[in-house]
């Protein structure tokens, strides 16, 4: 049985349904299974990766896990999953552990916490490291939706976007090819890109221009504030500034684990575009 954490993400609903049609056994986990829509014959059961209380049920005959990253309570489930015979977990962190002060870096950190938990464990664990997810993109929707500018503290700023459909199949790879347990993959997308250029891009595959205006570090605080706290704001301004006008290393990972190349940001565009349209777009949400 393999146990898949946050089932109501993107990667990991695409990988619910990777496995499923491989016929492999499969339970997907959320904090509101009530919410969760999987394939047929896929079991939820509710995980609160913040509730130990939850843990042993959720756990219960499972061999292998795809966990997002969540600190909190890592100890905790990391001695539950030894206890239920867990022998292989396939975390999903990022590749700002791999940075020159992720210790002291609050987004980098609670990623590293949760690695050095699970490899202080017996259970071996494999690591996805992904730059920066695509869908981050997602956050300039409303925006675009209501013909207001982008805000931008660095529109410059350099980022790798990794489409959820890549990182789904690179965890099917790890947790299904025995040749990839144990290893450390840093997942990038083909190409480095400036937020401009993305937004360039989106705005092609809508069919209408994006507008984007450069703001402070405070102005985008301000604007953030009900949605990202201050210490995280800082560290996301931080990281983008260092990137400012500076392309972001690559791998082959992405390949090497699924026999393709990365997709591109414009295939990401085009899957989602639905999500940046208006009303006044033939009448499209």
């Amino acid at each position: 049985m393999i146990l898949i954490t946050g089932g109501r993400g993107a990667v990991a609903t695409r990988l619910t349904t990777l496995l499923h049609d491989a016929g492999l056994p499969v339970r997907l986990g959320s904090a509101r299974p009530e919410d969760l829509s999987p394939p047929a014959g896929v079991p939820t059961v509710r995980l609160d990766l913040t509730d130990p209380a939850c843990f042993p049920a959720a756990l219960a005959g499972v061999t292998s896990v795809f966990l997002y990253a969540s600190s909190e309570r890592i100890t905790d489930f990391v001695h539950h999953a030894h206890l239920a015979g867990v022998e292989h977990v396939v975390l999903l962190s990022s590749a700002g552990v791999l940075g020159p002060d992720a210790e002291n870096d609050p987004l980098a950190r609670s990623h590293l916490d949760v690695e050095n938990a699970l490899l202080a464990s017996p259970i071996t664990t494999t690591i996805l490291r992904p730059g920066s997810f695509a869908s981050n993109a997602s956050a300039w929707a409303w925006a675009m939706k209501a013909g207001r500018p982008i805000s931008l503290p660095f529109p410059d700023a350099h980022t790798d976007p990794v489409h959820e459909a890549d990182l789904a199949e690179a965890a099917h790879a790890v947790l299904v090819d025995p040749r990839h347990r144990g290893g450390r993959f840093t997942l990038s997308g083909p190409r480095s890109l400036t937020f401009t250029q993305q937004i360039d891009q989106l705005a092609a595959v809508i069919g209408r221009p994006v507008r984007a205006e450069r703001v402070t570090r405070e102005q985008w605080k301000r604007e953030m504030a009900d949605y990202i706290p201050d210490v995280y704001a800082e560290a996301l301004l931080n990281w983008w500034e260092s990137n400012d006008g500076k392309p972001v290393a690559l791998t082959s990972a992405v390949e090497e684990l699924t026999g393709h190349p990365a997709r591109p940001f414009t295939v990401w565009a085009a899957d989602h575009a639905a999500d940046f349209t208006t009303a006044r777009s033939g009448g499209q949400r």
